[in-house]
């Protein structure tokens, strides 16, 4: 049976698969909170598309990421590919608890996530157990935890999504991934053009959102002179640069004023940034030769561009 789950979730473009004992889990982990019946965690990988990011590495085209790398992605691969797995252990005798990440719902009282809006965002729930998403990849062999508490693959590096199966039946264990791929280089920290990740490797989420959502006038083509027209000079120009210091009132403010690329007309926020941190890490991994997967061509293929701020504050587009 393992088997067939191995071959159904490559039929069902799972790139990834990894089956975890309940073992590697400490008995109050949310995995058994959730079923407490567990006896394996199937971890299922989907590659976010290489060629998906490169409107945003070339500054043309930017709605592709969010709506085929994150969207499609999160709300129509991932769910079949977990229904009819599930489906299979179901068929087969066994439970099946198919586990997708819930952008809406946080344990956190203060943060938010920077994919979609955060007024819709519902903070401090306890009652309903969430997975960690980034253990539960990593328990189940599919890569490691980089220093911005990402994951990275040997495949794909930071370019995947995960979704997970809880299930009663026990499965022939994947092997922990044994490999080093973050080597701590920090261009993931560097790239961040809101300087959100802290060098220790934690992520003022609020932070994120901001510069997620286009705060920067280095990387927003779209933003035009009279950006944040209502905020005095001093602070704009600091927003607009990164530098500005602000708490999550603040980001709320400064993320309702942030209208300078038609209003996304599907669930998760356009991703203005384009995950410059992942691209990073990415170019990185590749340029060291750490990826199993080879292309044709380098992902960067010239010099990072930015955009001049001089228009920003002369209030005119040169």
């Amino acid at each position: 049976m393992r088997e067939q789950l191995i071959s159904l979730a490559k039929k069902l473009d799972a790139d990834l698969i990894g089956f975890a004992p309940a073992t590697r889990f400490a008995a109050d982990d949310p995995v058994f909170r959730i079923f407490p019946e567990t006896k394996t965690v199937i971890g299922l990988g989907f590659r976010v598309l290489r060629g998906i990011y490169r409107g945003v590495e070339e500054g043309t085209t930017y709605y592709q990421y969010t709506t085929m790398g994150v969207e499609n992605l999160e709300e129509t691969v991932m769910p079949m590919a977990l229904l009819r797995l599930s489906n299979l252990i179901e068929e087969n005798g066994g439970t099946a608890v198919p586990q997708r990440r819930s952008p809406l719902i946080m344990e956190a009282e203060n943060e938010t996530n920077p994919e979609v809006d955060y007024t819709d965002v519902f903070r401090g729930v306890k009652e309903e157990p969430q997975l960690d998403f980034l253990r539960c990849a990593v328990q189940c062999g599919l890569g490691e935890e980089s220093k911005i508490h990402s994951l990275l693959t040997p495949e794909f590096g930071p370019f995947v999504r995960v979704c997970f199966i809880l299930t009663d039946l026990e499965f022939e264990e994947t092997p922990l991934f044994s490999g080093k791929l973050c080597d701590g280089c920090d261009e993931c920290i560097a790239a961040c053009p809101g300087h959100a990740i802290k060098d220790g490797g934690d992520t003022d989420s609020w932070r994120c959102a901001v510069y997620y959502n286009g705060a920067s006038g280095e990387k927003n083509p779209f933003m035009p002179p009279e950006a944040f027209a209502d905020f005095d000079l001093k602070t704009k120009m600091e927003i607009i640069k990164g530098t500005a210091e602000f708490d999550s009132e603040e980001a709320k403010t400064i993320l309702d004023n942030i209208y300078f690329y038609p209003p996304a007309k599907h669930f998760y926020r356009t991703s203005i940034c384009g995950r410059a941190c992942d691209r990073a890490c990415y170019i990185h991994l590749e340029k060291k030769g750490l990826l199993t997967r080879s292309f044709h061509r380098p992902f960067r293929r010239k010099e990072d561009w930015k955009l001049s701020l001089d228009q920003f504050e002369k209030g005119e587009r040169e």
